[in-house]
C-alpha cells in the first residue's frame, strides 16, 4: 500500500482552515493469479529450486491424490521423445497443504515440484544479448532485471503450476458437473480433450464427438488422426535436425459442459476462456465455434437452430456457437482452437543487440522444444479446467443457492444437471 499525503487550502473565505486529503494508491503484485472463487497462483523460475501452485478456493472433501495431480504433469513433462526438449526432469508433485489423507480440507492447496536438470550455462550468452522474439528485452523494459537461466517466470515451466492445478479443477468437474475436458494438436486442435491439430500448415480430420484420451495419447505428437500424426512428426523432425522450430494449433473440445456457466458482459465466458488460452507462453490466436471463418458466412448459414431432444433437452443442431451464446453455456461441445508460434530460442544465428544497446549476433543454445505443441495439449486442457472450475463456483454462489422450482425455462433438466442434486 502506498500512501501520499496532499494538503491544500480551502480559499480564501477559509484561510484559517487547512485542509489535508489522504490519497491511498494500492499497488499489488499482478500477472501470477488466475480466478476470482477457484483461485490460482503459480510461482518459480525455470532454473530456480522449484515451481509450483497454490490453490484457494477448493471445495472441501474433494478426493484427490499426488497420483491424480502426476498424472498430468507426466503429459507435460520433458524428456518425453525425441521432438520434445531434451531437458530431463522427473517433475514429482508434493502437496504441501491443503489436503489430508486424499481428501481436500477447504484451506488453500499448494503444490511444489522440484527443479533437477538445470543447465544454467547454456545462458551465458543471453545474459547480455537478446533472444529475438523472446521475453528477454520486454522483462528487461519492465523489471530492469530478470533470471537469465531458462528465462525464468517467461519460460514454459512456470505452466507446471497451471497443469497441477488444472488437474484438481478437472476433478472437480468430475464430480460436480459430469465434465470430461479433452485435448488435441491441431499441430495442435484442443479438448478437456485437447489434441494437436495442425503443425504448420499440416491439418488432421478429427471427428470431436467421438475421440478419446487414447486416441489423443496414440503417438508422440497427440493427434488422434494417425496419418496426420505421422505427417507431424517428419515436419518436426525436419526443422529440428536444421536447429528451426514451427508453430501450430491446439484444438480443445470440452463435453457436458453445465448450462449456465459465464457472465454476461465484461466475464463472457469466451472472454475468459480467450484470456487463459493468451496466458499460456507462444500463444498467437484463439478461436470459439466458428471463429474467423464465421464473419464470411450469412446469418442464416450461422445460426444454430433450436430443438428438443429425447430426453426433452434444449440442444442445437449445429454448434457454429462453439458452445457459448451470449457468454453463457448452452450445453453443446464447447469447441476452441489455440495458435502457437514457433519456439523463439532456435540455433541459427539471428541479428539482435546487447543489454547495453549494441548490435551484434546470437546462436542461441539451450534445450527448447522444436514445437511446442504436443506438450501445450495438457497446459490448454488445465487452463480451461481453471476457467470452467471457477465459473462453477461463481454459479453456484449466484444461481444454485435458493431452489429453482417455478423458475422459467425450457428446458427442465437445467435443474438436474449437477451431480449431486441429480
Amino acid at each position: 500500500m502506498l500512501n501520499l499525503q496532499h494538503s491544500a487550502r480551502a480559499g480564501p473565505a477559509c484561510r484559517s482552515r487547512a485542509t489535508t486529503r489522504k490519497l491511498c494508491v494500492s499497488v499489488s503484485a499482478a500477472g501470477s493469479t488466475y480466478g476470482n472463487n477457484f483461485r490460482v497462483t503459480t510461482f518459480g523460475e525455470s532454473h530456480g529450486k522449484g515451481v509450483g501452485c497454490v490453490i484457494d478456493g477448493v471445495p472441501p472433501r474433494l478426493a484427490i491424490t499426488e497420483d491424480e495431480i502426476q498424472l498430468e504433469l507426466d503429459r507435460r513433462k520433458p524428456g518425453q521423445s525425441i521432438i520434445t526438449t531434451p531437458r530431463k526432469e522427473d517433475d514429482i508433485a508434493e502437496i504441501l497443504s491443503g489436503v489430508v489423507d486424499g481428501v481436500t480440507l477447504g484451506t488453500p492447496i499448494a503444490i511444489v515440484v522440484r527443479n533437477k536438470d538445470q543447465k544454467s550455462q547454456d545462458y551465458s550468452e543471453m545474459s547480455v544479448a537478446y533472444r529475438p522474439s523472446h521475453a528477454d528485452a520486454t522483462y528487461d523494459f519492465k523489471y530492469g532485471i530478470r533470471a537469465v537461466a531458462g528465462g525464468g517466470r517467461s519460460s514454459a515451466r512456470e505452466t507446471i503450476g497451471r497443469v497441477a492445478a488444472g488437474a484438481v479443477a478437472k476433478k472437480l468437474l468430475k464430480v460436480i458437473g459430469d465434465t470430461e475436458i479433452l485435448t488435441f494438436s491441431l499441430c495442435s486442435l484442443t479438448q478437456i480433450l485437447a489434441y494437436v491439430s495442425k503443425v504448420r500448415d499440416i491439418g488432421c480430420s478429427v471427428d470431436n464427438g467421438a475421440f478419446t484420451m487414447a486416441d489423443v495419447e496414440s503417438n508422440i505428437v497427440r493427434c488422434p488422426d494417425q496419418a496426420a500424426a505421422h505427417k507431424m512428426i517428419d515436419a518436426i523432425n525436419e526443422v529440428r535436425t536444421r536447429g528451426e522450430s514451427c508453430g501450430g494449433e491446439v484444438t480443445c473440445v470440452v463435453r457436458r459442459c453445465p448450462k449456465g456457466l459465464g457472465s454476461p458482459v465484461f466475464d463472457k465466458l469466451e472472454a475468459e476462456l480467450g484470456k487463459a488460452m493468451m496466458s499460456l507462453p507462444a500463444t498467437k490466436g484463439f478461436e470459439i465455434g466458428s471463429g474467423f471463418a464465421g464473419a464470411a458466412m450469412l446469418g442464416s448459414e450461422h445460426n444454430d437452430e433450436f430443438y428438443i431432444d429425447e430426453q426433452g433437452r434444449v440442444r442445437t443442431r449445429t454448434n457454429r456457437s462453439g458452445g457459448v451464446q451470449g457468454g453463457l453455456s448452452n450445453g453443446e461441445d464447447i469447441v476452441i482452437r489455440v495458435a502457437f508460434k514457433p519456439t523463439s530460442t532456435i540455433g541459427i544465428k539471428q541479428n539482435t543487440v546487447t543489454r547495453d544497446g549494441q548490435e551484434t549476433e546470437l546462436r542461441a543454445r539451450g534445450r527448447h522444444d522444436p514445437c511446442v505443441v504436443p506438450r501445450a495439449v495438457p497446459m490448454v486442457e488445465s487452463m480451461v479446467a481453471l476457467v470452467l472450475a471457477d465459473q462453477l463456483l461463481q454459479h453456484f454462489a449466484q444461481c444454485e443457492l435458493l431452489p429453482r422450482d417455478g423458475a422459467v425455462g425450457a428446458d427442465p433438466t437445467v435443474t438436474r444437471q449437477f451431480a449431486h442434486q441429480a
